[in-house]
């Protein structure tokens, strides 16, 4: 084998190395050359561990930039492609699982054809054949039954008319159940292996079930034979690589208790069917044989074995499993972080995102953040521009002029599409590690969790001050405010679809959260840096008057009680003058101090009242022309900057 592989015209290039198949065909072919370069989308991968730092690249292929960066450093003559979503049961965003298997491959045919490159050999799946998985050949008509497996059909279906239409060379070889070192411990054989080693066995589904099971070096001895072997006449076509043999559960548990010495027989429907599942599932690999001299060499028996040698070879089996573990990441779990920039410096918007990285990769949870540039300049932008070109899930929406962090919250709120979401100034205030103890409170079952800042260290007139705005809000409001509950928190995302139902233009955040009900919990924390309160006064009351404005009415019950206080009162004086008149006609009038004060009085009091009216009547005239909350300039994904009115619902607005 190692021959052949130095047959093959270099560099050669393995992306998705990370992945199982990958990863064993990157270690089969740097044992037999050194100019192979293999990718990861995420930095230290475990399946490579030990292989030269230099010869692993870590980029986001679905990200164009990067994609055409990489093609054009290599400049590759051989090229396998091993990148593909959804396979995993867990793995079922559709949105994605077409980005990575169909878009991402047309956009990397066509970067491979602009350089030139010898042969191009994609890993497509069985799972192409979806109801018509028993024994297809080749030419049989696609039955897909999930998004995974349409997704690959597409795919196969492209690079058909790219090889024998635009004779690109290329080939879709439909991989039937790979196994093998290196393979997702959650997966069938490596779980028969382990519970075997155990003396047990792992749940089942119904014992008919079948497989076609094909070891993992063989599978890369059939990327290498097409690549060396494909003739032009049979550019595009697809090979099905499986062993032929139909093995059921029943087959492997038979084959663990016999490997393994068990003594119990194993149990059967202890584990659900996935849906997919169907009870005749094999190959047909006469087209490779015939065309490509290949043949799957490996017995099951055989395989698991060496397998099993495999495991028993590992240093520290629990990290096996625990890297396994994190390789999906949870998806019910997921979180939107909604970052509103305001004026700030970039270096501190770059620090921010990559505490948001380490707190995402320690939770393992699938995620988007989501900068909204809300007059925070151009270098900022320029920041969020980069970060979306390394990163997809980073997006950025910029807003035509300043609205206000309320409306860029709602913005990102609009934009998020993930199960929760987190509210986050970009000044670097609040610690992003928070997240971690929001997401464990959202799994007990909180549907709001609130930061809830501590005033210790502050100066006196600063606690004096934020206490007063929670007393007077929660004494005059008809809803109650959590103490010291600041923006930044946790939504899940029932709770957000009903904030944004809330039609006012000027949103309260905090008290629209409140309203909504649900099950709140506060988690206390220690600010970095504390606001600097005079520089903010102003706003702060702002917020004040925007939040009683909002959720409360007493100002006008108070004048309404103020005027009928006074009418009493005057009523009572004007009797009593009037008394004292009749009583002494004589009298010099006096009091022309006391008169002036009462006028002044009653005119200061006047104005107070026609100018808290004002500010409900200015309210009113706000939210009655239904203006945009706020209007979006563009939005930044994947390193590119688009129009609005082209990336979001057809319409500039937010």
């Amino acid at each position: 084998m190692e021959q052949r592989i130095r047959q093959l015209p270099g560099p050669v290039l393995v992306l998705g190395a990370s992945g199982f198949v990958g990863a064993n065909l990157m270690r089969s072919l740097l044992a037999a050359r050194q100019d192979v370069f293999g990718t990861s989308s995420r930095p230290s991968p475990w399946r490579l561990e030990g292989l030269p730092a230099q010869q692993v690249i870590v980029a986001d292929l679905l990200v164009e930039r990067n994609l055409v960066s990489l093609i054009d450093r290599i400049r590759p003559r051989t090229v396998f492609d091993c990148v593909a979503y959804g396979a995993y049961s867990f793995e079922k965003e559709n949105g994605l699982i077409f980005r990575t298997n169909v878009d991402y491959v047309v956009r990397l045919v066509q970067e491979l054809a602009r350089v030139g490159v010898s042969r191009y050999i994609h890993a497509g799946s069985s799972s192409e054949y979806g109801e018509a998985a028993a024994g297809p050949a080749e030419e049989s008509h696609l039955r897909p039954d999930s998004a995974y497996a349409a997704s690959k059909a597409a795919a196969s279906q492209y690079l058909y008319y790219m090889g024998r239409k635009q004779g690109f060379p290329c080939a879709n070889l439909r991989l039937y159940s790979v196994y093998g070192p290196w393979e997702d411990a959650s997966r069938l054989v490596p779980a028969v292996v382990m519970k075997g080693l155990e003396g047990a066995y792992p749940p089942f589904v119904d014992p008919g079930i079948s497989r076609d099971f094909v070891y993992v070096d063989d599978v890369s001895e059939a990327l290498v034979l097409a690549a060396l072997e494909l003739k032009p006449e049979h550019y595009g076509d697809s090979f099905n690589i499986g062993s032929g043999r139909k093995t059921t559960m029943r087959d492997i548990g038979v084959m663990a208790k016999g490997l393994f010495k068990l003594s119990a027989d194993p149990a059967f429907s202890t584990m659900e069917q996935r849906r997919w599942d169907h009870a005749d599932w094999f190959a047909n690999p006469a087209k490779a044989e015939r065309l490509l001299n290949w043949k799957a060499r490996t017995d099951l028996a055989r395989g698991l074995e060496l397998t099993a040698e495999w495991v028993r070879g590992l240093r520290d089996l629990g990290a096996y499993r625990q890297a396994s573990k994190q390789f999906g990441k949870d998806m019910v779990y997921s979180v939107s972080v909604v970052v509103a920039c305001e004026a700030g410096a970039p270096q501190e918007l770059e620090g921010l995102y990559r505490r948001l990285k380490t707190v995402f990769d320690r939770l393992n949870v699938q995620h988007e953040i989501i900068f909204v540039n809300d007059g925070a300049g151009e270098a900022v932008e320029a920041v969020i521009l980069e970060l979306s070109a390394q990163d997809r899930d980073v997006v950025g929406l910029t807003h035509s002029r300043p609205f206000g962090s309320s409306a860029a919250f709602r913005t990102g709120l609009k934009a998020a599409a993930k199960n929760a979401c987190v509210l986050l100034n970009g000044d670097g205030q609040d610690p992003p590690e928070l997240i971690e103890t929001m997401v464990a409170k959202w799994k007990e079952g909180y549907d709001v969790v609130y930061g809830r800042p501590s005033q210790q260290g502050l100066p006196f007139v600063v606690r004096a001050s934020y206490g007063l705005f929670y007393k007077a809000f929660n004494r005059f409001s008809y809803i109650r405010l959590p103490p010291d509950a600041g923006d930044f928190g946790l939504m899940d995302r029932r709770v957000v679809q009903s904030l944004l139902s809330f039609p006012e233009r000027d949103l309260f955040i905090r008290g629209v959260r409140a309203f909504s009900g649900f099950r709140q919990i506060g988690v206390d924390y220690v600010r970095t840096q504390p606001r600097l309160f005079m520089a903010r006064l102003l706003r702060n009351l702002g917020h004040a008057k925007r939040g009683i404005l909002a959720f409360s009415t007493a100002p006008l019950s108070m004048l309404s009680a103020a005027s009928v206080v006074l009418f009493v009162l005057s009523l009572l004086l004007g009797l009593g003058q009037l008394a004292y008149k009749l009583i002494d006609s004589s009298a010099t009038p006096r009091g022309l101090t006391t008169t002036l004060l009462m006028v002044t009085f009653f005119g200061s009091l006047n104005l107070l009242g026609i100018s808290i009216l004002g500010e409900y009547l200015a309210t009113i005239f706000e939210e009655v022309k239904h203006r945009p909350h706020a209007i979006l300039r563009h939005v930044t994904r994947d390193g590119e900057s688009r129009s609005a009115s082209r990336d979001l619902d057809g319409a500039g607005s937010a």
